[in-house]
């Protein structure tokens, strides 16, 4: 492995109403807890030691805040290719909900109706990862993202080249750690880490 090579650092939010209680939250501009606060900041001890040339969160709150309570706050830029998938019909349902009327259901293969599909996800992810290879040629360095656990699972499953679908394989936490990275060089996508909560007490 090449260790001079950039990274990219995953960051899920902190702890939501929401994420506690299995629902889904896709465009829902909800706050953390004060758990998911306290957590935010513990993700900033876990991030301290690194040096990151590119930050970016997504635009809702939950994101925002948890960057800056990493510390991120005067470096983050808004990334709007890192908005959580829109859920349409089912924002707000639990999986146990949908799975009510629709049994089968998967997010990562069906989509959600009057939302996106999973091609639509697996696009966008494609574009920001166009963008980051962009930024990472220009001025090379580490890249840190925060944002949601299903954009960021697709993000994964595209980095590595894998269908939309793959993405139901990684399970993400809540104020965790990722991260996606080159092995022999720019061409070799790999995973060097993935869903690390060791920092969240």
């Amino acid at each position: 492995m090449n260790t001079s090579l950039p990274k990219i650092y995953l960051a899920r939010h902190g702890e939501t109403a929401w994420s506690l209680s299995g629902q889904h939250t896709g465009r829902t501009d909800i706050p953390l807890t004060a758990q998911g606060e306290k957590n935010a900041q513990q993700l900033g001890i876990r991030l301290k030691k690194e040096s990151f040339t590119h930050v970016f969160s997504s635009p809702l709150k939950r994101a925002v805040k948890t960057a800056a309570l990493a510390g991120f706050e005067k470096s983050v830029k808004p990334e709007p290719l890192l908005l959580e998938w829109n859920y349409g019909d089912y924002e707000g349902l639990t999986t146990k909900e949908i799975h009510q009327d629709n049994p089968k259901w998967l997010i990562f293969k069906d989509g959600a109706p009057q939302g996106e599909s999973p091609f639509e996800i697996g696009a966008r992810c494609d574009a920001l990862i166009k963008k980051i290879l962009f930024l990472q040629q220009a001025e090379p360095g580490h890249c840190l993202l925060f944002a949601h656990a299903h954009i960021l699972r697709m993000l994964a499953t595209r980095w590595l080249g894998q269908p939309p679908e793959s993405g139901a394989l990684y399970v993400l936490s809540t104020a965790s750690v990722s991260i996606l990275g080159y092995e022999h060089n720019i061409t070799e996508h790999v995973m060097h880490l993935w869903n690390d909560t060791s920092h969240v007490l």
